[in-house]
């Protein structure tokens, strides 16, 4: 299956190297299953621990990144595609329009913004992809705990909630979103 898989991570790698080695495993399962890589271009952090293991197994990675931050030299030059962009919000839109799926793995405020957009723009219909949380290491409990609270309090209708894809096993995140088969 050839799908577009965006992902949505950190410019860092963390403190644990279980986000870096989750992220190795994100790239082998995305390379396995012929799917191309969509995220946000960088060459550093998990953005460049899956953007570098996918190229390195000959896979196919597009980047798209705002030109303040190809200026900065965080781009990432030995991917498949780099699309330069003029915003934040057209980097977003732009990975949104050529993705099948999102997953979301650890990150910062970046990462949160964009999975925080992408479920909106799901809820109000204007994106049909599934959408994935890889929760290494517990990354997202208190973040799915708030989605919960959302639920519970009347802000959030529980089917936005149940549609969202959540496991601590890269494989397993693929397998619930339909990017590997059983």
């Amino acid at each position: 299956m050839n799908v577009c898989v965006c992902v949505f991570c950190g410019s860092g790698k963390g403190k644990n190297p279980v986000f870096a080695e989750a992220a190795q495993e994100m790239a082998f399962h995305l390379f396995n299953s012929h799917s191309t890589l969509i995220y946000g271009g960088g060459n550093i952090g998990l953005m460049g621990v899956l953007a570098d293991r996918i190229m390195e197994l000959g896979g196919k990675v597009i980047g798209v990144i705002p030109d303040f931050l190809l200026k900065k030299e965080v781009a990432h030059k030995g991917i498949s595609q780099l699309e330069v962009v003029d915003s934040m919000h057209e980097r977003k839109r732009r990975m949104a329009d050529l993705a099948d799926i999102f997953i979301a793995l650890p990150g910062g405020w970046g990462t949160l913004d964009e999975l925080a957009e992408i479920l909106t723009w799901k809820q109000l219909g204007l994106i049909e992809g599934e959408i994935g949380i890889l929760n290494t290491n517990n990354y997202f409990d208190a973040l799915l705990s708030q989605m919960k609270t959302m639920v519970d309090e009347g802000f959030l209708h529980q089917n936005s909630l149940k549609e969202l894809k959540i496991s601590d096993s890269p494989h397993q995140l693929l397998i619930q979103l339909g990017v590997i088969s059983v």
